[in-house]
């Protein structure tokens, strides 16, 4: 039952995933012009002159000239091939560009979402069972500040405790010496010194929404009759907090899975700027600008695959503990 319940949501991705790569591929080109106009126009701002014949025939040579759908499945036959195309603004292929930053990108997230796991379910669990207590009280707080103070504000506050307090470096997520190195594992450690900084910037956020989450899950759960008799059988309270409502209640957690991925990297834009990392963000943002559609069009496909698996992951976590899912 599982199985076929797995099988059947990825065969439902694929249609999904070709319609979404058609409308990233639309919004990319939606704007008037193109990228040679817009090279043009930076031309004749700098007062270069602007030599029309080699645009037009840079237009011909890149296929701007064709009708919409030939650009599409051009485009879109090339990256099931493993060609992202070629980025106008750097003159590099899509693939060297952008792979090194994904994988940065997944990285932090995934270490941003550990963290965001491991504070925010014990912490919501303990605010939902000792309700009104001073600790639900300080969690509370604490989750207000963390939702009511922006990511930059906090990347700011943050880098000066980090220079002034801890003598850290806390632009990027490299020292100057890993750079441009190979990866290795002391490449690997200096990336974890300085990856924490962004991890509590980016994980403070969600973590205060997930234990507002969390908690009102829980205290739903708490007084249902099947908590009551479990509670009349003998079984000691954590055991039977941690074994039923908790159970239920981690739903909407796992959920969040599939939204987290994107937002934490599409989201990220302007802490990254603030704490120059090498993550897509940026660059995302300056193919967008550019109107680089072959780089612009590969980040938004692989932030919709992102998407897609992220929810895929979590309807089989909740396929797996909760089983009402699978057999409906």
């Amino acid at each position: 039952m599982l199985l076929y319940y797995i099988a059947r949501r990825i065969l439902w991705a694929i249609p999904f995933m070709f319609a979404v790569s058609l409308i990233a591929f639309a919004l990319i080109t939606a704007p008037p012009g193109d990228y040679l106009t817009s090279f043009a126009a930076t031309l004749a701002q700098s007062g270069d002159i602007v030599d029309e014949a080699r645009l037009d025939a840079l237009r011909e040579r890149y296929g701007f000239d064709q009708p919409f759908l030939v650009q599409y499945f051009r485009w879109i036959w090339g990256v099931l091939q493993g060609d992202f195309g070629i980025s106008f603004e750097w003159q590099q292929p899509v693939g060297q560009l952008i792979w090194e930053r994904m994988a940065l990108s997944v990285t932090l997230a995934l270490a941003t979402l550990m963290f965001t796991w491991a504070l925010a379910l014990p912490i919501g669990i303990y605010s939902a069972v000792r309700k009104y207590s001073i600790g639900d009280y300080v969690a509370t707080t604490v989750g207000f500040i963390g939702l009511a103070t922006p990511n930059f504000l906090f990347a700011l506050v943050l880098m000066y405790v980090a220079v002034v307090v801890f003598g850290s470096d806390v632009s990027g997520l490299f020292s100057e010496d890993y750079q441009d190195a190979p990866w290795s594992l002391a490449k690997f450690g200096d990336l974890m010194s300085h990856i924490w900084i962004p991890v509590i910037i980016l994980g403070t956020s969600a973590t205060a929404s997930l234990v507002r989450i969390m908690r009102a899950n829980l205290l739903d759960e708490l007084y249902r009759p099947y908590v009551t008799t479990a509670r009349a059988k003998g079984l000691s309270e954590w055991q039977l907090i941690l074994k039923y409502p908790v159970r239920i209640a981690i739903n909407p957690f796992i959920s969040t899975i599939g939204w987290a991925f994107p937002q934490l990297i599409s989201g990220a834009v302007i802490t990254a700027f603030v704490l120059s990392l090498p993550t897509s963000g940026p660059l995302m943002l300056q193919a967008l600008l550019a109107q680089d559609m072959y780089l612009a069009g590969a980040f938004i496909l692989l932030l919709c695959c992102l998407s897609i698996v992220g929810m895929l992951v979590s309807d089989i976590l909740l396929a797996l503990i909760d089983p009402r899912i699978r057999f409906q």
